[in-house]
């Protein structure tokens, strides 16, 4: 990618979107198009095609998606599966139409079946039954997958997709009903060190294995596929390793100061017993991720508390 090529990033006031500008601006790109959802509602064909008639970018990285936790895909999954699919299918075919030189769709290891082997390999894709609690949302990024599978084969156009792991870092939710679990656990250890409280209650046995993958890793990565990738196959982005719950709930209450104890209460769900992406391919072509587990979480609970002061994270002071 030449420096004054025209790049539109997709989802860009997202965590994965606007770790993505940040590294482009920092890397020198500066021709950058973005639009918010207000502007340019990528449901809509017609918008979708009058904005890349109108701006005619060379690249498109898509990361912008309808995403929500347990709850959100069960209580809406006509909305999860229609809009996902919508804003796909709008965008890859545009960038077809206007003669985009190179696209890269973001999907999620929710696209592998619920009771696939460990690590996750690429080509378990479509091997076997989804986890029903998000098959709405799975369902619409495997035919994002396809839909760029699709383009190559019958048009030759340069489109891939890649399945990032678990994500957190700057920009992540911290709100305690529709957060994942690292930014809940930061948030639960500040708020008990702040009350002065004597313990904290986690959900389950602490036992599940997570693998986390910081979002400027994932920016990274995003980068180098752009350059360096060219291939019908997807390809998972991870670290290749993973750690308990318990683990990582001992590390961020270290990194936060909160010095009382940590309980379990395993009436509650643990959920999967491990999710782990394989990294093999990725390595294999010269990626690997570079921000450590501990330095992560530290400079994303001072992202945290740098919006506290801001007071932009609601119910906090």
């Amino acid at each position: 990618m030449q420096k004054n090529e025209k790049i539109y990033v997709a989802g860009h006031r997202g965590l994965v979107g606007s770790a993505i500008l940040r590294r482009l601006r920092a890397d020198g790109y500066e021709n950058l198009v973005t639009r918010t959802s207000a502007e340019l509602d990528l449901r809509e064909q017609q918008a979708v095609r009058d904005f890349f008639a109108e701006q005619k970018p060379d690249y498109v990285i898509l990361a912008a998606a309808k995403v929500g936790g347990i709850l959100a895909n069960d209580t809406y999954p006509a909305e999860f599966i229609y809009d996902n699919l919508m804003m796909e299918a709008n965008v890859v075919d545009a960038s077809h139409r206007h003669g985009v030189k190179k696209l890269l769709a973001l999907g999620s290891t929710c696209i592998y079946p619920r009771m696939a082997p460990q690590p996750l390999k690429e080509e378990y894709l479509l091997s076997g039954p989804l986890e029903s609690t998000n098959e709405w949302y799975a369902v619409a990024k495997i035919t994002g997958i396809k839909l760029c599978q699709a383009y190559r084969r019958q048009y030759g156009s340069d489109f891939i997709a890649a399945m990032p792991t678990n994500l957190y870092g700057p920009g992540d939710n911290f709100d305690l009903e529709k957060s994942h679990v690292l930014p809940a656990l930061i948030r639960k250890f500040h708020e008990a060190r702040q009350k002065g409280e004597p313990t904290v209650t986690l959900w389950g046995t602490g036992k599940p294995l997570r693998e986390f993958l910081h979002v400027d890793d994932l920016a990274d990565a995003v980068l180098f596929l752009l350059r360096e990738y060219s291939g019908e196959e997807i390809v998972n982005i991870g670290v290749g390793k993973d750690i308990s719950i318990a683990e990582l709930a001992a590390i961020v209450k270290e990194v936060v100061g909160f010095e009382g104890e940590i309980r379990y209460d395993p009436s509650k769900p643990d959920g999967t017993p491990r999710k782990l992406v394989d990294v093999t391919k990725i390595n294999g072509l010269g990626w690997s991720a570079k921000i450590g587990l501990r330095e992560g979480i530290e400079s994303t609970y001072q992202w945290f508390l740098d919006q506290v002061d801001k007071q932009q994270i609601r119910g906090l002071s």
